[in-house]
Order: structure tokens, then C-alpha cells, then sequence
């Protein structure tokens, strides 16, 4: 049943299959509708460069697991800082709490079954020796450095880390999977005039981390740091008022994520709490707008070959031509709302009980050229980057702040301007789309999802796309 990676997981507990499936037997003395144990192995480091000197250095290896008893809404979660036989005995009878119903459930044989594998098995921490990867920030500083002398302060940080998660649950799940993740962040400050401006660069994913050794794409996101901090040095004042909004490919779609994405998670419409909630078959955008989330994009941040109750990852199509075809779902929800699970189902940690999330979620190509939707706006802005916003799930209202950005003038893009705040509602701002681009493209690995305390890493995308009319706070009257 066990690779040699999943024994690694187990055998320094003496944790055998048999122990496992007796632990399930114990968790389902009490009828339940679904028990499971998650197993996990994190290895982590990151280092920190600032100044030209390492400011941090860390190196952390977490084992742990975490047992869930599901009972219909209810559900106990009880969690072991070790993987050893007798202290997983104690959690199963902790969560199994949550239930007093008499007689005892059923529990199926823990069978592996073949799955798609998304990304490889690897240990991104054993890219290089420590000397190798310090020397590769201090390259990096260096190289930001020299590229402007309005740059007057740098930073630079690698995290890479390596999860072995196995779910064995009483229906039968045996699911592993190894999880690797690389990023590399580069911030500079520049100075000009008494003024300073911020910029960021940076990226990642799950794929072998070659690209930190052996290509130039850590200094490109030194680059992209540099020249998004010289920009905001030339901006204008944005003007605020309603006007039509282009928002480029790639990294905006961060705008749908969090207005959009969130209100399609499977236990905000279980509950009635969501602006999509009861609306499954109706109208909720733009006929132009497909939203799909992908957890099967091949090596991309936010994939997952097995989500964490061991349901093979997938791409789940959530609104189609405008019409909202389905929610993301875990196990519990899916099952309370007569849906079947979609893969969603993610959890920071073996402490922490899994929660529908995003994946990969992305707005789908439409047929428009980029350069006719900037044409076809006569007075406007069009956004590149954003950085924090505030989202309503129930209402669906949003503000997100807009850290790149330019007016749009007689269809041509121009100035740069800063303080720039998008203000509006997700579901209506979707049925306002009038025209989407080809040119679709994905995030370069940099996010990073919160809900209930919980943070995950997620992927973005988007088309060129245009908005007819946007709320946008700025910092100057109107024009």
C-alpha cells in the first residue's frame, strides 16, 4: 500500500497501515458520517536579506496529525504535535466526541488508487547549500542596487518549503501527496526629492526550482521591483468618480478572487450568507465571463494532485457565459447540499480543519484584442496591480487599493497616477463586463489566501478585460 515517500511519512512513528485502519476503527465505534486522520510532514526555510546583510535565517520541520469527526453540520477536530500510535488513540477519542449517537459506523479498507500528480515529489530546499543561496540574495541586492541610484533600500527573501500529507478516512480514502513550494520576493524603496515610493517583485510555484540557480528570472523580479517603485515616483493624483475601468492580464484577477471567488465557496452558500447563495442556474454576470478554478494548472502555486480529504484535484467551471453553474466544495458541505465534493477542500496545517478554497481561479479567454479595449475607452483608468482590498461576502461589496495604474485618454493609455481605490459590488461589477480580451495570463506565483484564520497559496488570472463603470476613490477632484 505505502511508497517508500509515505513510509517516510509513517515509519518513524512505527505507524503501519494496520495501525491506521485500527485508528479509524476506534474513531467509528460512534456512528459518524465521515472520520478522517491527516498526516503531515513540513519542512521549511526561508532567508532574509536587507541592507546587503542577512537579516534572518530559519529552518523548521513540523510533524504532526490531525483527526476530524464529521456528524452531519457538527464536527471534532482534536490534533497530536507527533505521529505516534498512542497519542493519535487520545485525539480519535477527542473528536469522535462530537457525536453520542449508539452504534458503531462503517469503516471501508484504505485503498490507494492512481491519481494525477500536478507537480513533482522534490525537496526545493535541496536546490542548493546555504553559502549558494545566500550568495544568490546578495547577487540580487547588488544587481538592484545598480540598476538606479534613486534605489536606497532592498530586500530580499527566499522561502522554500516541502508537505507529505497522507488522509486516511473510514470510507476508504488513502490519499498522498507531496507538496513543494518555492517564492522568492525582492522590495525596494526608492528616493528622489525628498519622496519615496515602494516596489515589489517576485514569484514562484511548485515546479523544480532550476530558475533560482540557473536563470535570470531572480533578478527580473528585481527589476520588475525597481521599476514599479520609479514609477509610482512620476504619478499623478487620481481624480475620483465613476468611469470605465480596464483591468490588464494576469495579477488583477486578484479583483475576482476576492469579490467573486469567496461568495462561491461551498459553506458561505450552505448557509445562506453568500450574494451568490440559492442562484445556481441563474444570471450572475456577464454573458462574456466563464469563471473557472483549476487545480490542475501543472506546477502553478495553487494546484493541488490531492486536495485535503484526499479528493483528486480538478477544474471546476463556476459560471459559464454568465450563468452560475456550481459553488467549490469540501466534503461536509458538498454533502449537506446534495453536491458532490470538487477538490476544494484546504487546511493550513494538520491543526487546522479543511475549509472549501480556491485553487487556481481564473476569468477565461473572451475574443476581444487588448489594444481595441483600451481604444474603445474614451476617458478611464487601466489597472495593472492591486494591492490590499476589503471584500463583503454577504453583500458582495468590495474596496481594493490600486498600486499600478494609468489614465486612459481618447483610447490611448497615459500618465501614471497613484491612490487609486476600486469601490464597487462583485456580481454587479461582473455584469458590467462588456468586452474581454485573449491575452490570458496567470499570476507569477505570489499569492496568498486568508479565511478563518487560515492562509493558503492560491493562483490568479485574468484576460485584458473592461468594466463600463467602476467607483474610483483617488486623492485629487475630478478633472
Amino acid at each position: 500500500m505505502q511508497s517508500d515517500v509515505e513510509e517516510a511519512l509513517l515509519a518513524p512513528a512505527e505507524l503501519t497501515p494496520d495501525k491506521v485502519s485500527a485508528l479509524l476503527g476506534r474513531l467509528a465505534s460512534r456512528r459518524l458520517d465521515r472520520g478522517e486522520i491527516y498526516f503531515q510532514s513540513l519542512v521549511h526555510e526561508s532567508w532574509s536579506l536587507e541592507d546587503g546583510q542577512v537579516k534572518d535565517g530559519s529552518f523548521s520541520v513540523e510533524r504532526g496529525a490531525g483527526v476530524r469527526a464529521v456528524d452531519g453540520e457538527r464536527s471534532g477536530l482534536a490534533y497530536v504535535d507527533d505521529i505516534e500510535f498512542a497519542s493519535l488513540q487520545d485525539a480519535v477519542d477527542t473528536a469522535r466526541g462530537i457525536t453520542r449517537h449508539q452504534g458503531e459506523g462503517r469503516v471501508a479498507v484504505p485503498s490507494p488508487r492512481e491519481i494525477n500528480r500536478y507537480y513533482g515529489g522534490h525537496n526545493p530546499i535541496e536546490i542548493a547549500d546555504e553559502d549558494a543561496k545566500i550568495d544568490l540574495l546578495m547577487r540580487v541586492d547588488k544587481f538592484v542596487r545598480e540598476l538606479d541610484c534613486a534605489v536606497v533600500e532592498v530586500s530580499v527573501r527566499l522561502a522554500l518549503s516541502r508537505s507529505m500529507n497522507l488522509v486516511a478516512a473510514t470510507d476508504g480514502t488513502w490519499g498522498f501527496d507531496v507538496r513543494p513550494l518555492a517564492r522568492l520576493d525582492v522590495s525596494v524603496i526608492v528616493e528622489r526629492d525628498g519622496r519615496r515610493e515602494r516596489g515589489f517583485g517576485g514569484g514562484g510555484d511548485r515546479v523544480e526550482p532550476a530558475w533560482l540557480t540557473e536563470s535570470d528570472r531572480p533578478f527580473e523580479f528585481g527589476r520588475e521591483a525597481v521599476r514599479v517603485a520609479l514609477l509610482a515616483l512620476e504619478a499623478e493624483e487620481m481624480p475620483v468618480g465613476a468611469m470605465p475601468v480596464v483591468l490588464g492580464p494576469g495579477w488583477p484577477g486578484i479583483l475576482l478572487h476576492e469579490a467573486v471567488g469567496h461568495g462561491l465557496e461551498g459553506d458561505f452558500n450552505r448557509h445562506g450568507t453568500s450574494a451568490f447563495s440559492n442562484r445556481l442556474g441563474e444570471p450572475v454576470a456577464s454573458s462574456l465571463c466563464t469563471v473557472i478554478d483549476d487545480a490542475t494548472r501543472p506546477g502553478a502555486r495553487g494546484s493541488l494532485s490531492l486536495d485535503d480529504e484526499g479528493t483528486p484535484g480538478e477544474a471546476t467551471v463556476l459560471i459559464e457565459k454568465g450563468v452560475l453553474k456550481g459553488y467549490l466544495h469540501d466534503r461536509q458541505n458538498a454533502a449537506l447540499m446534495g453536491h458532490r465534493p470538487t477538490g476544494n477542500a484546504r487546511r493550513q496545517s494538520y491543526a487546522h480543519p479543511p475549509l472549501p478554497r480556491m485553487t487556481n481561479t481564473y476569468l477565461a479567454n473572451g475574443h476581444s484584442d487588448p489594444g481595441e479595449i483600451v481604444s474603445s475607452v474614451d476617458r478611464g483608468i487601466y489597472c495593472v496591480s492591486f494591492g490590499g482590498g476589503q471584500v463583503d461576502i454577504t453583500t458582495g461589496k468590495f474596496v481594493f487599493s490600486v498600486t499600478e495604474a494609468y489614465r486612459i485618454e481618447r483610447g490611448k493609455i497615459g500618465a501614471p497616477v497613484r491612490g487609486a481605490t476600486l469601490i464597487g459590488n462583485g456580481p454587479e461589477v461582473m455584469q458590467r463586463v462588456s468586452m474581454v480580451g485573449n491575452d490570458l495570463a496567470f499570476d507569477g506565483g505570489v499569492g496568498v489566501c486568508g479565511k478563518d484564520g487560515q492562509s493558503v497559496a492560491v493562483g490568479v488570472g485574468q484576460p485584458t478585460l473592461k468594466v463600463d463603470e467602476i467607483m474610483i476613490g483617488g486623492t485629487a477632484n475630478p478633472n
